[in-house]
């Protein structure tokens, strides 16, 4: 995550070193927090919004950890952008734009404050409620299975690399994923062969669901369309047990809770372009 230098805001009556901050909108959230936007929001026990909040993470001057809550998320995704571009940006949201102060973290911070104790959670009677913390996710489960989709959506040049389009419609090979930690899975080491993903039922399982989106649109999050080369899309589709990663123009590579470590390609055939066109259409997008 970006830092900033010692910027600081009001939060539980004490100033707050800002450390990093994340946008919390149906179109951008922290994706390991839940499978769609009200999830997200439900983690942090905050209502699902239409225009979202911007999560700022930073230490009190006894070097407690606190998450303030603002509604002010231009200015959150202004700071973002610029921390992006190797740019200094001073975080200091008016007091009239927090929301809420939540103590601890509900994300992993690799940062810490210079000249403060080491980060903390403050104490309950300060606190007034438990602490946030980030999801587990040293065992496959769902935290980590949208942690793996959100690497490949980053790294889609180094999966795709990975796959012979020659495998389609043939049986496919599955690439195994290692298990991943607080930033994501890794590109995969080549594929030990297996079950074509055509013919998966985890994977005829997920498309069949993600068609019912087309016709019942899912809870607000869980389809996401971003930026790609070209004229493309990423899409982003989540639901009970699974994630899917997909290029408008290209395959898709499928995440099952079920399926520990493992990553399924998808190849695109007769029927998955007109599933991704679908997805694009309803999916929400970042402003």
């Amino acid at each position: 995550m970006a830092g900033t230098d010692e910027g600081a805001v009001a939060a539980a009556d004490d100033a707050l070193y800002v450390l990093t901050a994340v946008l919390l909108t149906p179109a951008q959230f922290p994706s390991v927090l839940g499978d769609d936007y009200p999830a997200a929001c439900a983690a942090l026990d905050l209502a699902p919004l239409a225009d979202g909040y911007g999560l700022v993470l930073g230490q009190d001057g006894e070097g407690a950890r606190w998450t303030v809550v603002i509604d002010d998320v231009s200015l959150v995704a202004v700071a973002i952008a610029s921390w992006d571009c190797g740019m200094e940006y001073e975080l200091s949201p008016d007091e009239r734009a927090v929301v809420t102060a939540l103590p601890g973290w509900p994300l992993a911070v690799a940062v810490a404050a210079p000249g403060v104790p080491a980060p903390h959670d403050p104490s309950a009677e300060v606190a007034g409620r438990a602490a946030l913390s980030p999801p587990d996710t040293d065992t496959w489960g769902p935290a980590q299975r949208r942690l793996g989709a959100d690497e490949i959506a980053l790294q889609w040049a180094a999966w795709r690399e990975q796959i012979d389009d020659a495998g389609f419609p043939a049986p496919a090979e599955r690439a195994e994923a290692a298990p991943p930690g607080p930033e994501g899975a890794q590109p995969a080491p080549e594929g030990s062969g297996g079950p074509s993903a055509g013919g998966h039922a985890g994977v005829r399982r997920v498309l069949a669901e993600a068609r019912a989106y087309v016709d019942a649109p899912p809870p607000l999050g869980r389809v996401r369309s971003s930026f790609a080369p070209g004229e493309a899309r990423t899409l982003r589709a989540d639901g009970p047990g699974w994630s899917m990663v997909a290029r408008t123009d290209d395959i898709a590579f499928v995440l099952l809770d079920d399926e520990p470590g493992e990553v399924l390609p998808v190849g695109r055939g007769p029927e998955l372009p007109g599933l991704l066109e679908a997805l694009d259409k309803m999916a929400v997008r970042p402003l």
